[in-house]
């Protein structure tokens, strides 16, 4: 019997076994960032295991309140950056040099096919779309992990999600995932990795493979992985090539390599979902819940105060041109407030060459530095209760970017959209 991307990994990566159902990872990267390390480091501290594993392995960065919005996020900020300069992590990305850490991090060439990550950041599930098996973890794990170089795992169990047939003008890897998520639920992958594959997965880059992999959690997944291939190598070729760390002399040599990690044709899979995406349409969720969903032009016509584009999920260059092809030339509604905030400054000054930032702020947008902030309702972006949010972001959680506020997931375009109607809307609406 052949085996999963995800047995692959496990099986590469075992150091222990203490039970059947329990299997200790070495770990290749520990992520951190200063909401939730910052508990973990103190705790360490407290028990006299200040240490870490490997600095090399771990990366850190400050984007969840960026810049400190008041004495405790800053002492949050104070925690990580004392720690980082204690233990010579180098990769530390303070101020300035931060961005969304689920859009740095692969930006940085971190994430490689075949890797195990850890973070204490649910959406670190993002990281599988390279080929590597990434959790989100709780504070105990991530102090072994800092501290060991291991976390216990379940035996991976995979759901293969077929994507199948071509999308049509208009749809986005945003709408492929929300419908995904309804068709699961919930709660349908719940302690499971979730394996994106078919001609539309193919077909994606890798921004929306990360897109894809990213909001695995929105319906339980552990982990969202696509299998590595060509577009896996070009997109890590300046960083593993002769121009990077001389892994490999050439693509094709990396490409061969990388496929050692494809899951086998034989795999046994826990189930198997065909999705023809053929006749998909813009998407956007509704209530509460990620799973609960209906297409935009359903949807037309509700009025929002606020329209975000940004995030670990849709911040990234790619989507930031989306958007702005909807808005060139056209003002956002009088009674809307707009915010785009690129997800790292390499996104955002790529965004300033091609003139995308200028056509946000000539349409009326507030553009922000990279920040995680109204995402999860800290900082830049917060609703007030009873508001409605056109949001690229992932949750839409009761009280998730405000408490009272409701927050309609959708893609870029559809945001931009949202943002000149000043109601939920599509770009052909305009």
């Amino acid at each position: 019997m052949g085996k999963t991307l995800a047995e692959k990994i496990f099986e590469a990566h075992l150091r222990d076994k203490p039970a059947d159902d329990t299997w200790a990872l070495g770990l290749d990267r520990v992520f951190c960032h200063e909401i939730t390390t910052p508990i973990a480091i103190n705790d360490l501290v407290s028990k006299g295991m200040d240490r870490v594993f490997d600095p090399a392995k771990i990366k850190a960065v400050i984007d969840h309140v960026s810049p400190a919005k008041d004495s405790k996020t800053a002492e949050q900020g104070k925690i990580l950056r004392d720690w980082a300069r204690r233990h010579g992590i180098t990769d530390f990305f303070d101020i300035g040099r931060n961005g969304v850490c689920h859009a740095i991090f692969p930006e940085k060439g971190f994430v490689r096919p075949g890797f195990t990550v850890i973070m204490g950041d649910s959406h670190t599930c993002t990281h599988g779309a390279f080929g590597a098996f990434a959790a989100g973890v709780g504070t105990t794990d991530l102090e072994v992990g800092i501290l060991k170089g291991i976390c216990a795992f379940k035996p991976p169990v995979t759901i293969r999600i077929n994507l199948n047939g071509a999308l049509r003008q208009g749809v986005y890897p945003k709408d492929v995932i929300l419908q995904v998520i309804a068709r699961l639920t919930a709660s349908g992958a719940a302690g499971k990795v979730m394996e994106f594959r078919g001609a539309v997965t193919d077909a994606m880059s890798m921004e929306g493979r990360m897109t894809l992999c990213n909001m695995a959690v929105e319906a339980g997944g552990t982990s969202g992985v696509c299998l590595p291939d060509r577009i896996t190598v070009d997109y890590l070729w300046p960083f593993i090539g002769p121009a990077g760390d001389k892994t490999y002399a050439s693509k094709a040599e990396a490409l061969a390599d990388f496929e050692r990690w494809r899951s086998d044709d034989d795999a046994l899979y826990d189930q198997t979902i065909d999705i023809d995406c053929s006749s998909l349409e813009p998407l956007a969720t509704v209530s509460y819940k990620p799973d609960q969903v209906k297409p935009i032009r359903e949807l037309k016509g509700t009025p929002v105060d606020q329209v975000y584009i940004g995030s670990c999920t849709n911040g990234r260059i790619e989507d930031l041109r989306a958007a702005a092809a909807v808005l060139k030339g056209r003002k956002i509604a009088g009674a809307v407030r707009a915010i785009v905030s690129p997800a790292t400054p390499a996104v955002y000054a790529q965004a300033l060459t091609e003139g995308l930032i200028t056509a946000f702020m000539d349409a009326g947008f507030c553009v922000t530095n990279p920040t995680c902030g109204a995402c999860l309702g800290m900082s830049n972006g917060v609703l007030a209760e009873g508001e409605v949010c056109a949001s690229t972001t992932n949750r839409n959680f009761y009280g998730r970017m405000g408490r009272g506020g409701m927050v309609h997931l959708m893609s870029p375009a559809a945001a931009a959209a949202a943002a000149v109607a000043g109601r939920i809307a599509l770009p052909e609406d305009l």
